[in-house]
């Protein structure tokens, strides 16, 4: 039985690519790298910043660091708010909470970003916690961020469902005991679900609440 569902905001909540992708070229280009390919952007969507800069774009550590800075320059004042609501979204959070489920946002986007996002797009209100990475790179890691959220509700692992687009979100859940669901409306596939071993792999967002009856109804 799921009562907790923990959901991803990019790729998930969020249609963020324009945004986050045109931050990434803002970054790369005024460093005097190349500007990367719309195929290498959109694999990129899902890691932490310094992962994505540095592992997924191949930048030098120090060179990462200030390509955050940059990316940040672009995001704050164009790029939260390049992006809309994920097909489905709006109505998978409100069903869930009209059936007393607790909602919740586990991103490793910025807190306060990810609060403006929801804000924006006037869902904030369905959700009972918001926890997203902080500036300081104390909370950075998918895993960090479901944990807070698990200590912010008081509940179980076993009661509780991530919901991502990527094997991060996947890899973040089990490391914390949680049961993933991977929904392939974002940036994902199924052979990386399969891969990275998700318990669930859903077609759509509202696919999520005809899970969440199938798991509440006794046998």
């Amino acid at each position: 039985m799921f009562s907790t569902y923990l959901f991803d905001l990019d790729g998930t909540i969020s249609d963020s690519f324009l945004g986050v992708s045109r931050g990434m070229e803002y970054a790369v280009e005024t460093l005097g790298f190349p500007k990367p390919a719309q195929k290498t952007l959109r694999d990129c969507m899902g890691p932490p910043l310094f992962d994505l800069f540095a592992k997924n774009l191949g930048l030098p550590t120090e060179q990462a660091k200030r390509a955050i800075a940059l990316y940040f320059e672009y995001y704050r004042k164009k790029g939260i708010f390049e992006q809309t609501l994920m097909a489905g979204a709006e109505d998978t959070v409100r069903e869930l909470k009209s059936r007393g489920r607790t909602v919740c946002l586990a991103t490793c986007k910025l807190q306060e970003n990810s609060e403006i996002i929801l804000k924006n797009a006037g869902i904030d209100g369905y959700f009972d916690v918001i926890v997203g990475s902080t500036l300081d790179g104390k909370i950075s890691q998918k895993a960090q961020v479901i944990s807070l959220v698990l200590e912010k509700t008081g509940k179980s692992p076993s009661e509780c469902l991530m919901i991502g687009d990527r094997n991060y979100d996947v890899l973040g859940a089990h490391e914390c005991g949680v049961k993933c669901a991977g929904v392939l409306c974002g940036y994902g596939s199924r052979e990386e679900f399969q891969r990275c071993g998700a318990d669930y792999v859903l077609d759509t967002l509202l696919d999520v609440l005809t899970l969440d009856l199938r798991s509440n109804t006794p046998e």
